[in-house]
């Protein structure tokens, strides 16, 4: 199957920036450049909003006239998710791992000015999944058709949006005549990375893609991260082999678990918004950036090195958090 014939539903501004980061370079002692999927424009929903215009289309094709997903309280995806199903004339559903906060702010405002259903599941992200598919069976014995995302949208096509978004940064490195010794990005549900190292092996590039696991084990998203690419290979009916060290995956800058901000996330945070005006925010993209501050420190990228930093967005969360940050 070719990605061009797949249908898509319009949401995101194209291509993203690829900017410099003239001042964190100079402290770091490498060249940092990063990828602006915060920019992607639609309901500032990040990296979600590329996944969410092949599953959004796909779910128009099903006739669908809903959208179920789940995640956190902050969820980015979630409202992401919510924004892109009244675009499209649907209504949305967002299943919470947890219970109410009693603060309404940062992402969990935006669901409802949206007027996206909320359901607390009050249970683990395992058992969290499992509530999503009885909220679908539910909806359809009611007489509705619901689309059911997987947290974080990551699925085949999600992986097929992130190939694409390789595609669209190879070309912006060929235009500045940019050579990447490595990628970083954040790995939570695992599908953004499994879609940039697929689209690495879908254009034969050789750059290697260190993901900052942000709240599963280092082994989960091993084998998460490869199910994605193979299962994505399947689909288009392409080959996409990866090798025994392909999938790299750092585990060190978690923290106390999920959604709790790190001494080094919250520096990173400061120190990026301070040097570069760019805000990262405490669950997925500062805990990336303090782990790629730390490999740098350590030695993982030599001095010198071109590293990019792939921001997958979430600023909102930071109103989530707020004395999480400062």
């Amino acid at each position: 199957m070719e990605i061009s014939s797949l249908p898509r539903f319009p949401l995101a501004t194209l291509p993203t920036p690829l900017d410099e980061l003239p001042r964190l370079s100079q402290e770091l002692g490498v060249r940092v450049v990063m990828k602006r999927d915060d920019l992607t424009g639609f309901a500032m929903g990040g990296n979600k909003a590329r996944k969410l215009e092949f599953l959004v289309a796909d779910a128009l094709e099903k006739n669908c006239d809903m959208l179920v997903t789940g995640g956190g309280v902050q969820s980015n995806h979630i409202r992401t998710t919510a924004a892109a199903a009244r675009k499209a004339g649907m209504d949305a559903v967002g299943v919470f791992f947890s219970s109410p906060s009693g603060e309404v702010n940062g992402n969990f405002l935006l669901d409802q000015i949206l007027g996206a259903e909320l359901v607390y599941a009050e249970a683990d992200k395992h058992e969290t999944e499992l509530v999503v598919q009885r909220v679908c069976e539910d909806l359809r014995a009611q007489g509705r058709n619901p689309y059911l995302i997987p947290v974080g949208g990551s699925t085949k096509l999600g992986v097929i949006s992130y190939m694409l978004a390789v595609g669209e940064l190879l070309e912006q490195i060929r235009a500045q005549n940019l050579s990447l010794d490595a990628v970083v990005v954040t790995t939570g549900s695992c599908g953004t990375h499994a879609g940039i190292l697929a689209g690495m092996k879908f254009y034969n590039s050789p750059i290697p893609v260190h993901g900052i696991t942000v709240s599963r084990a280092r082994e989960e998203c091993l084998e998460r991260v490869a199910r994605l690419v193979n299962e994505a290979a399947q689909f288009l009916e392409r080959e996409l082999a990866l090798n025994e060290n392909d999938v790299i995956v750092h585990d060190a800058y978690i923290g106390e678990a999920y959604a709790k901000i790190t001494p080094a996330a919250r520096a990173a945070i400061q120190r990026v918004a301070r040097l570069e005006g760019i805000f990262l925010d405490p669950v997925y993209t500062g805990k990336a950036m303090a782990g790629l501050v730390d490999l740098v420190e350590r030695g993982t990228f030599a001095p010198g090195s071109t590293i990019l930093f792939w921001h997958t967005g979430g600023a909102p969360g930071i109103f989530g958090f707020p004395l999480d940050v400062i």
